[in-house]
């Protein structure tokens, strides 16, 4: 069986649930710039789609998609399908760490989406489970272990929001041009580590990963 596929949402929908979101994080661990989460919904309209015939066979872990082939998708994902994108700004994520900072991301995400459609969701989110999602709770929702490999929904969720980071890291690139953003997207890259150490950390640094060390 090709992955990612749609037997996380079918198994869904046979279990009574109107719509299926999925979700995935992108930038946890980057040394720069926000986390941002993606969320895409789907009914049960997505089964009836021809996917031999469709652009979403194409759809992938978004880190196996080359970049232009990523933003194609993304557009089209975003034009076909309600979604939203949560960002998270590096203040979050110094003030409560990246793992409370990138739940914050999820509630945000899927509390968005759920002000297009009323009816009853499952989540599929990519790791773990997420605590405290208000009308979600536990059991209506997934985490999958390399859930971007393996569900479509979680999948296309991560293309939106790579392609949304990354245009964001570009554009700092801008503001902070001593750390090649746009080449390397906040993350610790050997260029990257060495800009620190000529310059220090910027504004847009995570201070609560201990990057000092990058600083001597």
């Amino acid at each position: 069986m090709k992955f990612p596929n749609l037997s996380e949402e079918k198994d869904a929908f046979k279990k009574g649930y109107d719509f299926v979101i999925g979700l995935d994080e992108v930038g946890r661990g980057a040394f720069a710039g926000p986390v941002v989460v993606g969320a895409v919904l789907f009914d049960k309209n997505i089964l009836r789609v021809d996917l031999k015939k469709s652009f979403i066979k194409d759809v992938d872990d978004s880190k196996k998609i080359r970049p232009d082939k990523r933003e194609s998708l993304s557009t089209l994902i975003r034009n076909g399908f309600i979604h939203s994108i949560a960002t998270i700004p590096v203040s979050t994520i110094n003030k409560h760490g990246i793992a409370k900072a990138a739940a914050i991301g999820f509630r945000k995400a899927i509390e968005q989406i759920k002000e297009c459609s009323k009816g009853r969701y499952f989540v599929l989110i990519d790791g773990f489970h997420i605590k405290y999602i208000k009308d979600i709770g536990l059991k209506n929702q997934k985490g999958i272990i390399k859930g971007d490999g393996k569900c479509f929904s979680i999948a296309a969720s991560s293309i939106i929001a790579k392609v949304h980071r990354d245009y964001l890291m570009v554009s700092l690139d801008k503001k902070f041009p001593k750390y090649c953003f746009s080449k390397n997207k906040g993350y610790g890259t050997k260029e990257h580590q060495e800009a620190i150490r000529q310059h220090g950390l910027s504004k847009i640094h995570r201070t609560s990963f201990n990057l000092q060390k990058f600083t001597f």
